[in-house]
């Protein structure tokens, strides 16, 4: 309860703030996210972060498998190994790749 009561208050919060600042201010930050964003520096070090993830991910799903093997009921089994088919150049739901 007090999580959401927090959250409450940080939602009035940002609304009451967000309304004072004006459109005006709304867009200047827009515009700021968007030349930040775009940043050729930005870009590469979330590249680089998501290639890293997605090796760590796979050493992680490689580890548990070994791990947890044949304990897991067969429902969840099928859909792991239904994953590995996909292979290194499997693009997700949002539309990014591997590469």
């Amino acid at each position: 309860m007090r999580y959401k009561v927090t959250f409450a208050v940080g939602l009035a919060l940002g609304y009451v703030l967000g309304t004072r600042a004006g459109r005006e201010r709304y867009e200047q930050m827009k515009k700021s996210a968007r030349e930040l964003a775009q940043n050729p520096a930005v870009r590469n070090a979330a590249e680089q972060a998501g290639q890293t993830s997605r090796q760590y991910a796979g050493k992680a799903f490689a580890t548990v498998s070994e791990k947890v093997g044949d304990h897991m009921p067969a429902s969840v089994t099928q859909r792991v190994r239904s994953l590995r088919g996909r292979g290194p150049e499997f693009e997700d739901e949002w539309g990014t790749s591997n590469t």
